[in-house]
């Protein structure tokens, strides 16, 4: 197994997130060597800038929290993010369009984007705190059928986070065609690992220092 912080995706997202707040993120990527840093895309270039001298990725959110947005503006601001130095990104796939059985447009859209990023990593969030397991059955399916290289289970701001049962279903589905980011209220090592020997290949935490370390009174939310 590889060691924990490289299964970590060390993770800020709050819409009061300032610049500052950003550049210890990277610092702190830097320190515990985590795996990448995800931050929203308006600061892919300042976490570039701080990260440029290092290996650890930067992983750019798409359409998120919703996942409501057009596709046209999906694209563009993948195309951008990739631009400002994203190497991967995590699209949130839109959900209401997935109830309505839509099936048809939620496997376009996430197609197209990875259609504009073939060399970069693609992982598609399903949120499945609004899905029943059918829904989650499917939306992996899409995800897989539009050449996804991951399925991530939240975006850490919907009304639940990541569930073991919800992986499991997950793992069914990807098999070894696509890998697993669990995300939403993973705090402690004790979690982490549990969806690690679940199969799960990434972590996406804002208490990734909390993981590492075993101090829980650094756990932190998204």
């Amino acid at each position: 197994m590889k060691l924990i912080n490289k299964y970590i995706d060390h993770t800020l997202l709050k819409a009061t997130a300032t610049k500052n707040d950003i550049i210890q993120l990277c610092n702190e990527a830097i320190e515990y060597q985590f795996y990448s840093v995800c931050v929203n895309s308006c600061y892919v270039t300042l976490a570039k800038q701080v990260l440029q001298d290092t290996s650890i990725k930067i992983c750019s959110v798409i359409g998120f929290p919703l996942g409501a947005m057009s596709t046209t503006a999906k694209v563009a601001e993948t195309k951008q993010a990739i631009l400002d130095g994203a190497d991967e990104i995590d699209m949130v796939l839109n959900i209401g369009l997935l109830k309505s059985k839509d099936f048809d447009a939620v496997w376009k859209e996430i197609e197209t984007i990875k259609n504009i990023i073939p060399h970069h990593t693609l992982k598609v969030i399903l949120e499945t705190c609004y899905l029943e397991d059918l829904e989650i059955i499917k939306a992996s399916e899409l995800a897989l059928q539009s050449g996804a290289d991951f399925i991530k289970t939240s975006t850490g701001f919907g009304t639940g986070g990541a569930s073991i049962h919800d992986v499991k279903l997950m793992k069914h589905i990807a098999k070894d065609e696509a890998k697993i980011k669990a995300s939403g209220g993973i705090k402690s090592l004790k979690t982490a690992l549990e969806y690690i020997n679940l199969g799960v290949d990434r972590i996406g935490t804002s208490s990734g220092i909390a993981i590492v370390s075993g101090n829980t009174s650094l756990e932190k939310e998204y």
